[in-house]
């Protein structure tokens, strides 16, 4: 049986806050001291100054700053209940640590995933005259990929499953710490399934902007925890649309990242 000080200190899961305080300490840090290429996955693994696995190890790094900073706040409910629900079992401190990983690892996941298509688009920009003069078609693009998205289906059915983490132990929980992996991996699908368009726009930025780190973050926030977030979806969807539509018919290098100068 596991002792009643380990139930107590896993149910108290204030400590993911000071996780979530650190991961976006550090973003500020390297913003002010101007090591924002630490963060930045153009930087790192296309400078060329550093081996290829070491590149890809400081981008996997970075990407969990990200996610610490941005999914972090917008999980922490699904945490907390996950972590009262699971005092019961033998070994609570196990299964939500398999719980946190298996989240994480989804977010990994599809950051290796979203590092592919970025390869995969700088070199048809290098490969394709016409876009590389016109790089504002991604990004602009991109933000309106980001926008339609906030009205699909996907977005909302994978919204309501986040919004309620009683309903969604109810339906997934099992006791045991593979158990607990699995149901993380099903939650992180879940919140995958409602972010990955405005992660993406992150991937695009880079971590070192902190304007649309806040901006998005709050929004995911916002979606996910409370009860309005339901009705904020479709404004966020029309303001990146518009944007996008913005970057597509500006001059490009209007706008920093949106003209999509990151492709040129």
């Amino acid at each position: 049986m596991s002792s009643i000080p380990e139930r107590r200190s896993i149910a108290d899961t204030t400590w993911l806050w000071g996780i979530v305080a650190l991961a976006w300490g550090l973003t500020l840090v390297a913003v002010l001291t101007g090591r924002t290429a630490l963060l930045d996955h153009d930087a790192l693994l296309g400078s060329g100054t550093l081996p290829g696995p070491l590149a890809l190890l400081f981008f996997l790094a970075a990407w969990q700053v990200m996610t610490a900073a941005m999914m972090l706040p917008s999980s922490l409910p699904m945490m907390r209940r996950f972590a009262q629900v699971s005092q019961g079992q033998e070994h609570p401190t196990l299964a939500f640590g398999a719980f946190l990983l298996a989240y994480f690892a989804v977010w990994t996941t599809f950051a290796l995933a979203a590092l592919v298509v970025d390869g995969g688009l700088h070199a048809l920009v290098n490969r394709w005259a016409w876009l590389a003069a016109h790089p504002r078609v991604i990004s602009g693009g991109l933000l309106v990929l980001a926008g339609l998205f906030q009205f699909s289906p996907l977005k909302e059915q994978c919204l309501q499953e986040c919004r309620t983490p009683q309903g969604f132990l109810w339906r997934y929980y099992r006791r045991g710490v593979l158990a607990a992996g699995s149901l993380g991996v099903r939650h992180g699908l879940f919140c995958l399934g409602c972010c990955w368009a405005l992660m993406l726009v992150m991937f695009g930025v880079g971590v070192g902007s902190l304007v649309w780190l806040t901006v998005l973050t709050g929004v995911m926030v916002l979606e996910k925890t409370t009860r309005w977030g339901h009705t904020l979806t479709p404004y966020v969807g029309v303001a990146l649309i518009l944007l996008g539509l913005l970057v597509l018919g500006g001059p490009g290098g209007s706008i920093p990242f949106l003209s999509g100068a990151a492709y040129g």
